[in-house]
């Protein structure tokens, strides 16, 4: 077995607000392997991108407390210094954000900006090599016309034009893992499409990693090798995409799994829901932070409500339930799609 590229371990987010403390993040832990795509799925407000900057050290601050280890190339990314982790940044791992417009700096050119993300790393290239690199870069993305384009402004290209530039800054370096938040949010089904295809084309000839975080069970499906799914700042399953969908084990997974249409099976009828809302991380409730919409729960006193799971081998995959693991099974092999 290769040796993961990152490893999380015990992970804790959490931000101090007028309210109390939220906690954002609760004890995530997992590995990105060289090479893989790995899907981070759930609701708004379940640490997936909280998850995310905290690997990028991005939501560092006086009213934020983080926790536990990040470990990449054998130094843990939350103990490093600033020098050290600006080194880190775009060379070894970069992120593409869910907002291109707001990611790019609306006054200057975006072949300034690719360059300045270059610069930063080889700060002996001369003017010629830079401009070169910008170029190779817009056209690897699919820029039209790079030569004109790159001394253009942000708000003159389309979503997907911009998003292809916040891909191009991400990549312009090589980094080892490429962190794409939501990198289709507010673009059409068809540049969509073409993002993802574009992101997974330059995956394989950088041979980067990739964290695609998405609400997109579709996107999921098409692109992922491996599968996390979070609820309330913890991580309630970890599967192969095949087992994901074929067998879900978790209670959760198999609800978000029956909120979406199967193409080849009419069969199914009307939408599932999945009763309830999402809890206040200032106030999880005991036990599982799932159990008071889980129609599976074990009832009054029962581990469900008084102790919080932990993630364990259940069939080929993992999952953080206290149901036997029988009863997990016959679950997802019902509600698997």
């Amino acid at each position: 077995m290769s040796t993961p590229l990152i490893s999380i371990r015990d992970l804790h987010v959490s931000f101090h607000t007028q309210d109390g403390v939220v906690k954002a993040v609760d004890g995530v832990s997992f590995d990105v392997m060289p090479g893989e795509t790995l899907g981070i799925v759930g609701e708004s407000g379940s640490g997936k991108s909280v998850t995310a900057n905290a690997i990028m050290r991005l939501n560092f601050g006086t009213q934020v407390d983080v926790s536990g280890e990040i470990i990449m190339n054998g130094k843990n990314l939350l103990e490093v210094d600033d020098d050290e982790l600006r080194t880190l940044r775009g060379r070894q791992m970069a992120m593409v954000f869910q907002d291109p417009l707001t990611a790019l700096n609306p006054f200057y050119t975006v072949g300034n900006q690719i360059a300045e993300a270059y610069l930063i790393h080889h700060p002996k290239a001369t003017k010629s090599e830079v401009r070169e690199i910008v170029l190779n870069a817009m056209v690897k993305v699919g820029i039209p016309e790079p030569t004109k384009r790159m001394d253009s402004y942000p708000h003159e290209f389309s979503g997907g034009m911009r998003q292809r530039i916040v891909i191009a800054i991400a990549l312009v370096n090589n980094p080892q893992l490429l962190i794409a938040d939501e990198p289709t949010t507010a673009l059409d089904v068809t540049v969509q499409a073409q993002i993802l295809e574009l992101i997974g084309t330059l995956q394989e000839e950088y041979g980067s990693a990739v964290m695609l975080i998405t609400h997109d069970l579709g996107v999921i499906a098409e692109t992922a090798d491996r599968v996390m799914v979070m609820y309330a700042g913890h991580a309630v399953e970890l599967a192969n995409v095949d087992e994901l969908f074929e067998t879900p084990t978790h209670p959760y997974t198999v609800g978000l799994l029956g909120s979406v249409h199967s193409l080849d099976d009419s069969s199914r009828g009307a939408l599932q829901t999945i009763s309830g809302t999402p809890p206040s991380l200032i106030n999880l409730p005991t036990g599982c932070a799932f159990h008071p919409r889980c129609r599976f729960e074990l009832g009054e006193n029962s581990l469900c409500r008084t102790e919080a799971p932990q993630l364990h081998a259940v069939g080929k995959s993992r999952s953080a339930c206290h149901l036997p693991e029988s009863q997990l099974l016959q679950i997802g092999a019902k509600g698997g799609v």
